[in-house]
């Protein structure tokens, strides 16, 4: 726990530092049936935690995990779909264990990618035969994009922020009473089936077949026939609100000069010397953020600086193809988080939303915040990397001398600082730690870039620090790209708790 603290504002596993001179904390509602959620009242300073939490080699990589409390709405009370910021309830050791149990055997069928075999209905159906709603529309989300997404990955977000964001405001909108139920499944569905079916046309004959399952289940009359109307008025409204917004491919890989080169400046890497990518997602319209450069990184570490020349060390030691001092399991980290942010963060969010034990309205909520503070993370990210142009590591080695230094893996063909992986994890890890608590029930992830390798976490964060070290030990990025990435995750996660009230609204 943090300490000392309000027991009912805030919390986290590690003694933490609160800033001066932060905003009071506001309340945010939706304003449909007076959903409230507490953001954080102040901004946190990242201090180290004692004792470090152990690597899976059994290091500490040169990183010590730090104090994440920035985004701070831990546990929820429903009251309809009014939420409030306050300390889970106590539960019995018996309960805690068999809830550690369930959660556990669950995690086993939990995948990173889409099962084919199985259709999304029944990959979340229980024992029983009784079918979660909000998973099964999950399912039918990323078995879309999968399928027919977008090439770029914050196109995707968009598309997962949009449906979500309208099935929440559909789902909290349904009539007060006892069984509210089929409105609000007929609306979840139809939001999020109008959605998908305007930005992935191809997929139609899918979608519509699983809209049908969840109708067929749903008692028909003017409940459903309600909650379908709403779904797909408030997936309408949104879908022409975000028009023209800069989130599509062509908008985001705009063309970039590459600038002239220069001591620090970043210039195309090997081996194919792309042109730079993703330059155009920084003008792009953000969910909540007042603009891409709204938290705006400071500037790496200078060059020829303590902070520089340690950062360029550890790459070049750790990082290189032919490393003699990495670790095989150290290898092993950084296959394992070189592939998409996306495809690897879709098993945590989907087991925090298999876990979360709380009203409809609250569960679409953690996936459209998710998602929405992924959209605006990016655009953030966009806007560092290109207001600071640093060089990658091999640039920097090589013009130091090291002609021949080539990283374990190649480098994406975009500036060093931030990295992106790091403020996708950052925002992940702010968002699942601010609605679900910062632990969960061991759950397994696989990794497309790592065949036949399976790793079990406990703690959001882990991930955090896991990507950290993995972008250093691919040779691709510096340490202090990553941590800076990561903080800058986690503002934009604040950011967006603290402001949600402005989308489910």
């Amino acid at each position: 726990m943090c300490s000392p603290r309000p027991a009912s504002t805030w919390s986290s596993a590690a003694p933490c530092e609160r800033s001066t001179g932060a905003p009071e904390r506001p309340v945010v509602s939706t304003g449909h049936g007076g959903a409230a959620v507490h953001a954080s009242p102040v901004r946190l300073k990242r201090v180290p935690r004692a004792p470090p939490e152990p690597r899976p080699d059994g290091t500490s990589g040169g990183h010590t995990p730090s104090c994440r409390c920035h985004s701070a709405v831990r546990g929820w009370r429903a009251s309809g779909f009014r939420l409030s910021c306050q300390e889970p309830p106590l539960r019995s050791p018996a309960r805690l264990l068999a809830t550690a149990a369930v959660a556990a055997a669950t995690a086993l069928a939990v995948t990173a990618t889409p099962t084919a075999s199985a259709t999304p209905t029944a990959r979340t159906a229980d024992a029983n035969g009784a079918v979660d709603t909000a998973l099964e529309w999950f399912e039918v989300t990323n078995d879309t994009l999968v399928a027919s997404g977008a090439p770029t990955q914050v196109t995707n977000s968009r598309t997962w922020a949009i449906g979500w964001v309208a099935a929440t405001r559909a789902v909290d909108s349904a009539p007060r009473g006892r069984d509210r139920a089929p409105f609000q499944n007929a609306a979840l569905a139809g939001a999020v089936h109008h959605t998908l079916s305007a930005l992935a046309p191809g997929r139609a004959a899918e979608l519509d077949a699983a809209l049908a399952l969840t109708l067929d289940r749903t008692p028909d009359g003017r409940a459903e026939d309600a909650g379908l109307a709403a779904g797909r008025a408030e997936a309408e409204a949104l879908l022409a609100e975000r028009e023209g917004d800069g989130l599509d491919p062509a908008s985001v890989n705009v063309a970039f000069p590459v600038p002239e080169p220069a001591p620090g400046v970043w210039q195309p890497t090997p081996p194919g010397h792309a042109s730079p990518t993703q330059a155009g997602t920084r003008f792009a319209r953000p969910f909540l953020l007042a603009s891409g450069d709204q938290y705006r990184l400071p500037a790496p570490p200078a060059l020829g600086s303590p902070a520089y020349e340690a950062d360029l060390a550890e790459v070049r030691d750790l990082g290189a193809a032919d490393s003699t001092v990495r670790t095989d399991l150290q290898t092993e980290t950084a296959a394992f988080w070189y592939g998409s942010s996306a495809t690897l963060y879709t098993t945590p969010l989907r087991t925090a939303l298999e876990r979360l034990d709380a009203p409809l309205a609250e569960r679409t909520a953690l996936v459209a915040l998710f998602h929405v503070a992924l959209v605006d993370t990016q655009i953030a990210t966009s806007d560092s990397k290109y207001a600071h142009l640093r060089w990658r590591p091999v640039t920097a080695l090589r013009a130091g001398g090291d002609t021949e230094w080539t990283p374990l893996h190649n480098t994406p063909a975009h500036p060093d600082h931030p990295s992106g992986h790091g403020t996708y994890s950052g925002a992940a890890e702010g968002v699942l730690t601010a609605l679900t608590g910062p632990t969960t029930a061991p759950f397994e992830l696989t990794s497309p870039t790592a065949p036949g390798v399976t790793r079990t976490y406990t703690r959001w964060s882990t991930l955090s620090d896991e990507n950290v070290d993995a972008r250093v030990w691919s040779g691709i990025h510096t340490r202090s790209a990553d941590e800076a990435g990561v903080e800058l995750g986690l503002t934009v996660a604040e950011h967006t708790l603290r402001h949600a009230n402005a989308l489910l609204s």
